[in-house]
C-alpha cells in the first residue's frame, strides 16, 4: 500500500488540490493524504523527552498539545487578593454580573482555551464574607478542592457542607447547589470540573430556575439534610446502611456522598504509611463512590498521595492527563524534560503520553492531591499505562 501511494503522480495529487479547492464552499474535504492518526506511537518513544510529535496535514488540522505547566501560588493568589477587593469596593460586585469570582488556570499549548488539559478546567475561586452564589445545577460534574483554612460552604441537594482546607466536595452533574461564605474572611477553593468533555460533546448547559429557595435569601437553597448528613451515612468506609441513597439528584452515575474531609483523609495516608505503596505513586489512596467503590464521577477519578520524606518515585506515563494540587510539603515533578519545581498550594499539570516521576528530597512529607481522566479512558477501552524498570526496560502496568 505505501509503495502504491508513492507512485501517485504530482498531476494527480495538483487536480485533487484543485478539486478540493471547487468544492470547499461545499464544506467537504477531498481525501489528498494517507489516512494518518494525529500523533505518532506514544510508546515507541523510550526517552523522557515530550510526547511524539504530531502529524501532519489536514488529518492533523487545528490539533492541539496540552503541555506540562505549573501555577505557582506566590505568582497567582495575589491576583485573588486584588479580585477581592474589587468586589468589595464595586457598586455591583462581580459576583452579580459573572457569578463568579476566580480565574482560571489554562494550558500554554491548548491556545487560550479554558482547559488544564483535553478533559479538565480548574478555577480558583474566592468569596467574600457575606457572598452567595446563586442556586444552579448544570451538566458538567464538578468539585471543590478547599484551599483556605475555612472554605465556607456548599449547599447541595438540601445538605450543607462547611469546609475546611483539604475538604473535597462533590457537585455530580444535575445536582442543585449554591456556596457561599459566612466567616469573617475571604475564601478559596479550586472548582474542577470535566466541562471541556460536556462542551466538546455540545451537551453543556446550566439550570438556575431552582424553586423553593430559603424565605430569607432568594438565592440560596434551604437546608433540609441534617449536618454530615452524606459522611454519617456513607463515611465509615465499606460499610453502608442498605437504605441510603445510591445518588443524588435527577441523575446516576456520582457518587452520593458530597463531603470528603481533608482531615479523613490525611488520616489514612498516614495510616498506610508505613506500608511499601506504589513504586510509581509513592503512598496513594483514591476517592470513591462508597457504595460501590467506583471512581466518584463517571468521568473524573480523585486520589491523595503522600510522598515520604526522601521519596523518589519510578518513573511512569499513562494515556490519562493528571492535575495536581499540592496540599502540604514540597517537591519536584520531572515530566517530559523538565522539572516543574512545586511548593503548598501550587497547581501542575501532566498530560497523557508523558514520562514523569515525582521527587520528594526535604525533610518532612508531602501531600498531593490529584485528578485525572482515567475513568473516562477506561470506560471508552483507551486507558494505558506503563513503567520503567531499574534497567531501564519497559514495563508493562495496564
Amino acid at each position: 500500500m505505501d509503495e502504491a501511494r508513492g507512485k501517485i503522480s504530482s498531476d494527480a495529487r495538483a487536480a485533487m488540490e484543485r478539486l478540493n479547492a471547487e468544492a470547499r464552499a461545499l464544506n467537504i474535504w477531498l481525501r489528498t493524504e494517507a489516512n494518518a492518526p494525529a500523533q505518532r506511537p506514544w510508546y515507541r518513544d523510550y526517552g523522557n523527552e515530550a510526547a511524539a510529535p504530531l502529524a501532519s496535514g489536514r488529518v492533523a488540522a487545528g490539533q492541539m498539545k496540552a503541555l506540562p505547566c505549573l501555577w505557582r501560588w506566590r505568582d497567582i493568589a495575589p491576583y485573588l487578593a486584588r479580585i477581592a477587593e474589587i468586589a468589595r469596593t464595586a457598586d455591583v460586585p462581580p459576583i452579580e454580573f459573572a457569578d463568579r469570582q476566580q480565574f482560571l488556570l489554562t494550558n500554554p499549548g491548548l491556545g487560550g482555551r479554558l482547559q488544564v488539559s483535553s478533559a479538565i478546567r480548574c478555577a480558583i475561586s474566592i468569596y467574600n464574607p457575606g457572598d452567595v452564589a446563586p442556586v444552579h445545577r448544570h451538566t458538567p460534574n464538578a468539585s471543590r478542592t478547599i484551599l483556605s483554612q475555612k472554605g465556607g460552604y456548599t449547599t447541595i441537594e438540601g445538605e450543607r457542607c462547611v469546609a475546611e482546607r483539604g475538604d473535597l466536595i462533590f457537585t455530580p452533574a444535575g445536582t442543585w447547589h449554591d456556596h457561599g461564605n459566612e466567616d469573617g474572611e475571604p475564601v478559596i477553593w479550586a472548582d474542577i470540573l470535566d466541562w471541556p468533555l460536556v462542551e466538546y460533546l455540545d451537551c453543556g448547559w446550566l439550570d438556575e430556575g431552582y424553586e423553593g429557595a430559603r424565605e430569607d435569601n432568594a438565592k440560596a437553597q434551604k437546608v433540609s439534610e441534617a449536618p454530615d448528613y452524606s459522611p454519617r451515612l456513607f463515611g465509615a468506609g465499606g460499610i453502608v446502611p442498605s437504605f441510603a441513597p445510591d445518588h443524588r439528584g435527577p441523575w446516576q452515575g456520582g457518587t452520593p456522598m458530597l463531603h470528603y474531609r481533608g482531615g479523613a483523609i490525611r488520616a489514612a495516608l498516614e495510616a498506610l504509611r508505613g506500608e511499601a505503596g506504589d513504586p510509581c505513586e509513592g503512598v496513594r489512596v483514591d476517592v470513591v463512590n462508597p457504595t460501590n467503590g467506583a471512581p466518584v464521577f463517571p468521568t473524573l477519578g480523585y486520589s491523595a498521595q503522600l510522598l515520604r520524606a526522601g521519596e523518589t518515585t519510578s518513573w511512569k506515563r499513562e494515556t490519562a492527563s493528571t492535575l495536581y494540587c499540592v496540599m502540604a510539603g514540597s517537591g519536584a515533578t520531572e515530566v517530559a524534560g523538565q522539572r516543574l519545581e512545586w511548593s503548598e498550594s501550587d497547581f501542575f499539570v501532566v498530560p497523557n503520553f508523558l514520562w514523569r516521576r515525582h521527587i520528594n528530597a526535604g525533610a518532612a512529607d508531602a501531600v498531593l492531591y490529584g485528578v485525572s481522566d482515567v475513568p473516562l479512558l477506561k470506560k471508552i477501552g483507551q486507558y494505558r499505562a506503563q513503567g520503567r524498570a531499574r534497567d531501564g526496560s519497559i514495563v508493562e502496568l495496564a
